[in-house]
C-alpha cells in the first residue's frame, strides 16, 4: 500500500460520506478486484460499524494491492442506502457488502438490476443467485454475558439498550435473560427501545433511565459505547457490544461481545478472486469464531468467570444451547419443554419474549 491509501471524498448529495482505499499499481496493467462496503454508521462507532471496518481491513492485509476497498459509512436505511448500493454496482465494485438488516430489500432490488455484481448481506433473510446472506449468532455471547450478570447483580435487574424489535434484537434478550435466571430464578431484565442502530444520546438517556429504575447491569444491541459510559460515571458494570469497548468504560465493562467478520470477508473475496462464488446463508457463532468474548475485567468475581467460561465453551463444543427448555413467555405459558432446543428457524423468527422480560 502506497501513501495516498486513504483518500475522502463526496459519494452522493447528503451525510453519506465514502472512502476509497487505492492499492498501489498492479504489475502489467491488471485491475485489482473491486470490493465495497456499506455501513449503517460511523466507523467509529467503536460496534458494529467497527467490527465490519476491522474486517475490510483484514480483507486487505490479506490481498494487498490485488484489491481495493470502498465504504460509504452513516447510510440511512431505505431509499439513501438503495442509491449507495446501485453507486457501488455501477462504478465496477465485482462484490458488495451490506452491513445493516434495513439494507436487505434494497440489496435483493438492486441486485436484480445487475446480474454480475456479487452482493452479500448481513443480518437478513432474502438470497438470489448474486445474493449472499450472513449473521452471527450474537445470542451465544449474550448467553455468556447474561451469565456474569446473574451473578454479580446485586439488585436482579438488568437494563437493555435495544434498537429495533427483530428477531435478532429480540433473541439477545431472551438469550440473556435465561443465562441470568439459571444463576437467579427472580432475575430480570428492563427494556429501552431507542428505535436507532447508532443514536449515541437516546442510548445514553435510555441508560440513565434503566439505572434510575434499579438496574445494575447495562447491555445494549445499540453501536456506541455512551451506554458503557453512563454505567462507568453511575458506578455500575456493563457490557461491550461487537466491540471491545473497555477504553470507554475501563471500570465498568465486564467483558464484551465480539463480532469477527475478518475470516468471512476474505473467504468470500477469495472465492470473487477464483471465479467460484456462489450464494449461501450462513450463521456462524462461537464454534466458527465469528462470536468471540473479549478479556474478562478486573471486577469479575472468580464464581462469574468460572460459569461464564463454562457456557462459552459449552456452546462452543455443542454440548451446550442458549435455548434449552424449559421455557416459559411472559404469560408464564411453556413455550418449551425440558430436554428439547429452539431449532434455528424458530429462533430466527422469533417474535415473543420470556418471563422475566419487561419490554
Amino acid at each position: 500500500m502506497n501513501d495516498f491509501n486513504f483518500t475522502r471524498r463526496t459519494f452522493l448529495a447528503g451525510s453519506s460520506a465514502v472512502a476509497l482505499t487505492m492499492g498501489a499499481p498492479l504489475a502489467f496493467g491488471a485491475e485489482p478486484t473491486k470490493i465495497g462496503f456499506v455501513y449503517v454508521g460511523p466507523v467509529g462507532d467503536h460496534g458494529w460499524t467497527h467490527g465490519h471496518d476491522l474486517g475490510r481491513k483484514a480483507v486487505e492485509a490479506k490481498f494487498g494491492d490485488k484489491v481495493k476497498t470502498t465504504f460509504v459509512e452513516n447510510v440511512a436505511e431505505g431509499p439513501d442506502s438503495e442509491r449507495v448500493i446501485r453507486q457501488l454496482a455501477s462504478s465496477g465494485h465485482q462484490l458488495i457488502f451490506t452491513t445493516s438488516f434495513g439494507f436487505m430489500n434494497p440489496t435483493i432490488k438492486v441486485a436484480k438490476q445487475f446480474p454480475k455484481v456479487m452482493f452479500e448481506h448481513a443480518t437478513g433473510y432474502k438470497t438470489a443467485p448474486n445474493v449472499s446472506v450472513y449473521n452471527a449468532r450474537f445470542h451465544q455471547g449474550r448467553a455468556v454475558i447474561g451469565t456474569i450478570a446473574g451473578h454479580m447483580s446485586k439488585s436482579g435487574v438488568a437494563g437493555y439498550i435495544a434498537s429495533f424489535p427483530i428477531p435478532e434484537v429480540v433473541m439477545g434478550i431472551n438469550a440473556f435473560t435465561l443465562a441470568a435466571q439459571k444463576v437467579n430464578p427472580d432475575f430480570k431484565t428492563k427494556v429501552v427501545w431507542v428505535n436507532s442502530w447508532y443514536d449515541p444520546g437516546k442510548e445514553s438517556d435510555a441508560t440513565k433511565t434503566l439505572i434510575d429504575q434499579g438496574a445494575d447491569m447495562i447491555t445494549q444491541h445499540t453501536d456506541s459505547p455512551a451506554p458503557l459510559q453512563v454505567a462507568e460515571n453511575r458506578g455500575v458494570f456493563g457490557f461491550g457490544q461487537a466491540s471491545d469497548m473497555k477504553s470507554y468504560a475501563p471500570r465498568a465493562q465486564l467483558t464484551a461481545i465480539l463480532d469477527d467478520w475478518s475470516d468471512y470477508y476474505i473467504d468470500r473475496v477469495q472465492a470473487i478472486m477464483d471465479g467460484n462464488w456462489k450464494s449461501q446463508n450462513v450463521w456462524d457463532g462461537m464454534k466458527e469464531g465469528m462470536v468471540k468474548i473479549a478479556p474478562y475485567g478486573d471486577a469479575i468475581t472468580d464464581a462469574a468467570k468460572a460459569d461464564a467460561e463454562k457456557v462459552r465453551i459449552g456452546i462452543t463444543d455443542g454440548s451446550m444451547h442458549a435455548f434449552a427448555g424449559p421455557i416459559k413467555n411472559q404469560a408464564g405459558e411453556e413455550v418449551l419443554a425440558a430436554g428439547q432446543s429452539l431449532t434455528d428457524d424458530k429462533m430466527a423468527t422469533m417474535d415473543w419474549y420470556v418471563a422475566g422480560v419487561q419490554s
